[in-house]
């Protein structure tokens, strides 16, 4: 990553926002510091109204606004002013001779597309929402965060403004970085959704293949054998923290599915809470709903108990276990009248596993160092 100045000077902000929730009081407090106000359309007039200065985008880029709002933004003279790097010296000459300003701030959030859509209209009303000017102003800022901070939401007014006065009107690299991060993730989320909206409009690709969900923020994912119920599809992606039942290691049995991940996070949380004051722990969930559950010192016994808490709707349960799992403990689960899905647990030795795969072929048995 580039080298960033610690601290740049706020002197001018664009401020172009669908949710004018408190923009009138965060450009008020910027135009108290002497910052420069740009702005578009609607906005301009809200901060007209409220008696504050404020420069026309058709002023910086010397071209009206036009069909129908379609194009407010998209110009050299408001990009140049977000993208240029001003440590280059090549940069600061064109930007000279092209009459392009450094903007420092930028405000944007973005066209309702999901709450337009939630509303039922139609769909040529819902296109209308979809933002283009808005989300090439986010990621032009963000990526030029070593120069320009960029806003997406009116939660983080208050923020800025406390840092601009605490700063003498700067703003921290770490304060960029982790609003242009945040920034990036605004217009991810926001092409999600459209992408998601435009897909169930054709529910196939190309090859007439349905369509993978969109992937957001996620690790590589893979298709399951279908969803809750057969005549559904279903993706599952593993989180970035490395947290999840996801992560566990499958050792033996059937591919996992979706009714088989729900069950086993389900499990992982109950066993985990559980075991948080004992030694050893259990918990058996079928359809998301616990059929037994224990705590204590001795594992054999945790078992037990675990299954008498309903042992009919524990049958073909998903079991998780807080201890490692031996060939005593392998027995004790594999005893006879019962039948398992899935086993969870931290540890399985080579006996155990052996044993418990031998029992029930297609059982799946899952190791997760989260539990150890």
């Amino acid at each position: 990553m580039q080298n960033s100045p610690d601290f740049v000077a706020v002197r001018r902000a664009l401020l172009s926002v669908s949710d004018k929730t408190d923009i009138v009081p965060f450009a008020t407090a910027l135009a108290e510091r002497g910052v420069e106000l740009v702005s578009t359309g609607g906005t301009a007039r809200a901060l007209e109204a409220a008696g504050l200065p404020v420069r026309a985008i058709d002023d910086l880029t010397g071209f009206p606004e036009m069909m129908d709002g379609r194009l407010k933004t998209l110009h050299p003279r408001v990009h140049g002013g977000l993208l240029a790097r001003r440590e280059l010296e090549s940069h600061r000459n064109a930007a000279e001779e092209h009459g392009i300003a450094p903007i420092d701030l930028v405000c944007v959030n973005l066209y309702p597309f999901t709450q337009t859509l939630a509303s039922g209209a139609p769909p040529a009303e819902v296109i209308e929402q979809i933002d283009i000017g808005g989300p090439a102003m986010v990621r032009s800022a963000a990526k030029n965060h070593m120069w320009t901070a960029i806003v997406t939401s009116p939660a983080q007014y208050a923020e800025i403004q406390n840092e601009l006065n605490q700063n003498d009107g700067q703003l921290s690299r770490h304060t960029r970085s982790t609003l242009a991060a945040e920034a990036f993730r605004t217009t991810a989320t926001y092409d999600a959704a459209i992408a998601t909206w435009m897909l169930d409009h054709t529910g196939t690709d190309q090859t007439g293949a349905v369509a993978p969900p969109v992937q957001l923020g996620l690790s590589t994912g893979h298709a399951l054998r279908y969803g809750e119920n057969p005549h559904q599809a279903a993706w599952a992606y593993p989180a970035r923290s490395g947290d999840g039942v996801l992560q566990a290691k499958q050792l033996s049995g059937k591919e996992l599915s979706y009714n088989n991940l729900a069950d086993a996070a389900a499990a992982l949380d109950l066993v985990a809470d559980l075991g948080q004051n004992a030694p050893a722990a259990a918990a058996i969930i079928k359809h998301t709903n616990p059929c037994g559950a224990a705590a204590g010192d001795e594992p054999l016994s945790v078992l037990d108990n675990a299954w008498a808490g309903d042992p009919v709707a524990a049958f073909g349960g998903i079991l998780a276990l807080w201890s490692k799992v031996d060939l005593p403990l392998a027995e004790h689960i594999a005893q006879p009248g019962r039948f398992l899905e899935v086993i969870l647990a931290p540890k399985f030795s080579p006996e155990a596993s052996s044993r418990l795969a031998e029992r029930w072929p297609n059982a799946r048995l899952l190791e997760d160092g989260e539990l150890d």
